[in-house]
């Protein structure tokens, strides 16, 4: 078990985690962890025992070339803990990405929880990212939820009303909630007929509602043109096959139809709190 002495000094740290698998369309929701690690140049803080949480015959190790071409190395799909200490900013963020456990949640978010009190983190934001009847030229759409009364009020969101199966992030806020941890859950809905990794269009939304929810800025590096040319391939595709472009146009249509005006303003006036975020701030 990780102790205290693991850990270094934090400022005032939140957690963000992402799992791939069902969680995970397009690998959106771990593509933006996969991202602010790289752009933050996050250090492994703790990797978990793989063995205790997956079947290996379902998520495979992979095997590689070492930098010695006869040396082969074996990468385990276990858990990691990033630490990560954004220059324009107050607060250190901790980033979990891992593939979704097969076997022991409950032991599993208890120990990320574990982690996560040790370090002082009070808040988690969870992500994830779903199939969904989304026209592709539109702006991706990304809801969320919390049941803590600070988060609902700093980032305009309610409790969530959902019922039915849940993956692996519901059961760590659940369970995060209990132990006195603020959390909240994005979603980002990718379009179905579009739904080969990786799609940087709904990263990108994600990463937008990430920092509305935190009030920091957060870097962009390549994904406003990685998005730019995902939609003119995304374009291009479905352009060259007229059952799915008039499939799309009718999304549009039912997109446009029950969105109303003042939701339109709404996602100016956040883009607009973005810029003003970003304005004075190097890149990362």
């Amino acid at each position: 078990m990780t102790s205290s002495a693991d850990i270094p000094p934090l400022r005032d740290p939140w957690m963000v985690a992402a799992f791939e698998g069902w969680n995970d369309a397009a690998d959106a929701a771990s593509g933006t962890v996969d991202h602010l690690i790289e752009e933050w140049d996050a250090e492994l803080l703790i990797e978990l025992d793989p063995e205790e949480y997956y079947d290996f015959q379902v998520q495979r190790p992979q095997v590689h070339v070492g930098d010695d071409e006869d040396e082969r190395i074996i990468t385990w799909p276990a858990p990691q803990i990033y630490h990560a200490r954004p220059r324009h900013g107050d607060r250190d963020v901790l980033l979990l990405r891992a593939p979704e456990p097969n076997f022991r949640w409950k032991a599993f978010c208890s120990t990320v929880i574990g982690v996560a009190r040790l370090a002082g983190v009070t808040e988690l934001v969870t992500l994830g990212a779903l199939l969904a009847d989304s026209p592709h030229t539109r702006p991706v759409p990304v809801s969320g939820s919390t049941s803590d009364p600070r988060l609902m009020e700093r980032m305009s969101l309610l409790p969530s009303r959902y019922s039915g199966p849940v993956g692996i992030t519901s059961v760590l806020n659940e369970m995060a909630t209990q132990e006195g941890i603020a959390t909240a859950s994005l979603w980002a809905a990718v379009p179905h007929y579009l739904a080969e990794p990786p799609c940087p269009k709904a990263t990108l939304a994600l990463l937008g509602a990430l920092e509305d929810a935190m009030s920091m800025p957060l870097p962009q590096g390549v994904l406003a043109e990685m998005t730019e040319a995902w939609q003119r391939g995304a374009d291009d595709l479905t352009s060259r096959d007229e059952e799915i472009a008039e499939y799309v146009e009718a999304l549009e249509n039912e997109r446009d139809t029950s969105e109303l005006p003042e939701a339109s303003g709404d996602a100016i006036a956040k883009e607009f709190e973005r810029y003003l975020r970003r304005r004075n701030v190097d890149p990362e």
